[in-house]
């Protein structure tokens, strides 16, 4: 019997442990079949809420966010791209990339939610930024990356600069950070079953099959 499943998946568009965990999501859906019925919302978290709108070198970011020296960072970003190419999805951050703010894009993603077309817009988000190398913070790189996913251009631009679902977006992060979350992607299953991390497609099946026999016992106890 299928089962219903609301999955949130917290994330950032900057993040590329969310790129390869999505990838493991979708892989995983495709792999249970008609087990599950998904209905995927995408939460928004800002690993860096304040990174200013020129944003910083991803280098001299992470040395000081973590400690890495430049030959760890080049050896981190290596093995993402290896990951991110194995769930079939292209990285070219160098040391010259740049990490910047996200708000924005988030916004426009609760837009998306709203109107349609939010998981197409979060991809898109991540070929702009991880594949072709553009700044998320740009308004006229956000307007251009919605029109790509199939949204309407001059919608966007008005969510943008009107600045609406800016308090929604911020209830939306304060509520998932209350809850616990503090890294992602973080998924949350039927608001119960929590996936931490970057998993593999076989990590995120195993947890779909059995969340779906527990759910199924459960209905049958009630």
């Amino acid at each position: 019997m299928t089962k219903p499943m609301k999955i949130d998946f917290v994330s950032d568009v900057s993040c590329p442990w969310c790129v390869v965990g999505l990838g493991g999501l979708e892989e995983a859906l495709r792999k249970v079949g008609d087990l599950v019925q998904a209905d995927i919302h995408f939460q928004p978290f800002e690993l860096n809420p304040n990174m200013p709108p020129e944003g910083q070198n991803i280098v001299e970011h992470v040395g000081q966010k973590y400690g890495a020296t430049p030959e760890q960072s080049a050896a981190n970003r290596a093995a993402i791209h290896a990951r991110a190419a194995d769930v079939g999805f292209t990285m070219v951050t160098n040391d010259q990339s740049r990490i910047y703010n996200t708000f924005d894009a988030h916004r426009l993603l609760h837009w998306a939610g709203i109107v349609g077309g939010q998981a197409k817009l979060k991809r898109a988000l991540f070929d702009a930024y991880f594949t072709n190398g553009q700044n998320p913070a740009d308004h006229d790189v956000l307007v251009a990356t919605a029109q790509a996913a199939g949204l309407d251009e001059a919608a966007a631009r008005e969510v943008l600069t009107s600045g609406r679902y800016t308090e929604e977006v911020r209830a939306a992060e304060h509520r998932w950070q209350a809850a616990g979350i503090n890294s992602v992607p973080a998924v949350v299953i039927n608001d119960r079953y929590l996936i931490s991390g970057g998993q593999p497609a076989a990590a995120f099946e195993q947890a779909l099959r059995t969340i779906a026999a527990e759910e199924e016992s459960a209905a049958a106890e009630g």
